[in-house]
């Protein structure tokens, strides 16, 4: 596999950037993920950070060296960075749990899987057209799925949020692929920094006129503009498909054919702690969060099977079907 990548994150006119993204590869898979720690809620930095860290131990774990069921992994995955997010917190005692968005994307063979929670975006753009992205979790695009258009006050509310990691409920993760994929597709993952002030029209445009390493920066620059003194954080992560095979002699493309079945790549880093200590995902902690996913997936496959027996035994049930 071989794809080039540009990455910029940017703070804005915010106190902090809690913003966090980077990527990791195996010879045949690699993962590319973003997330946008919330403000309102203590230390998103950490939410993003520790997120983006769980998608990158599973991805290790699960990749030898591709995933069995990529859509199955990114469900997974996210919904395990919501127990670390809830346990983080529990341990640390705290009132209210660090929150923030995300939006992973996988690569594999020749096809694509992306999932995300929350508002933070994917595109797909090939050959100067805007293939697919995904729709926020949010109030202002959910009337816009019924055909409302806002109107007032309505019109302010695209931050208020219905769903994202670290809420007591558990997270909604819509999840997309396989789309097969073509030499030279485009993919930008960003953060609402970017979005918020930059019309899709305009992020289309210049990731198909312009190389990743020229069009991210001038996107980023763009919405920082835009965005005045107030611009919130800008994280752009942008990836460019080339295909499966050798790379070609004058391409700077990374290529994963050099890596064996255990080879693992990743900017994905750990967290900082205490003493400026950077912390590592604890495999134990790792382990106890897949098996009470696993747990309450299991409940609740064996309910939907009393659900489906309950009903086959009741005659009033057969009566009514």
């Amino acid at each position: 596999m071989r794809f080039s990548t540009y990455q910029v994150s940017r703070r804005g006119g915010r106190e902090k950037n809690e913003d966090r993204m980077g990527y990791c590869y195996t010879r045949e898979a690699g993962l590319f993920a973003l997330a946008d720690g919330m403000g309102g809620h203590p230390e998103g930095e950490v939410a993003a950070q520790l997120a983006l860290q769980t998608l990158a131990a599973l991805f290790q774990r699960e990749a030898k060296p591709a995933l069995a069921k990529p859509e199955e992994y990114l469900q997974d995955a996210i919904l395990i960075a919501q127990q670390q997010l809830l346990r983080y917190a529990a341990d640390k005692q705290m009132s209210d749990t660090p929150r923030t968005t995300i939006v992973a994307c996988v690569l594999q063979g020749r096809h694509a899987y992306w999932a995300h929670c929350g508002d933070s975006r994917l595109y797909l753009v090939r050959a100067g057209r805007l293939i697919a992205r995904t729709r926020d979790h949010s109030y202002i695009e959910l009337q816009a799925a019924l055909g409302r258009v806002p109107q007032g006050a309505d019109a302010f509310n695209r931050n208020v949020l219905f769903t994202c990691l670290g809420s007591p409920g558990k997270p909604m993760v819509d999840i997309s692929g396989p789309m097969q994929l073509e030499p030279g597709d485009r993919l930008l993952l960003c953060s609402d920094g970017l979005w918020g002030t930059v019309s899709d029209d305009e992020i289309t445009e210049q990731l198909a006129k312009r190389p990743i390493a020229d069009a991210v920066p001038e996107l980023v620059e763009q919405a920082l503009r835009n965005g005045g003194v107030r611009c919130d954080n800008v994280t752009v992560l942008a990836v460019e498909w080339e295909g499966t095979g050798d790379p070609e002699s004058d391409t700077e493309a990374i290529s994963t054919l050099g890596l064996d079945d255990q080879g693992f790549a990743s900017t994905i880093q750990g967290r900082m702690g205490a003493a400026g200590r950077r912390d590592e995902m604890d495999e134990e902690e790792l382990e106890r969060s897949v098996r009470e996913i696993n747990e309450v997936i299991r409940q609740a496959n064996s309910r939907a099977d009393n659900a489906v027996k309950a009903a086959a035994t009741d005659p009033a049930a057969k009566k009514n079907s």
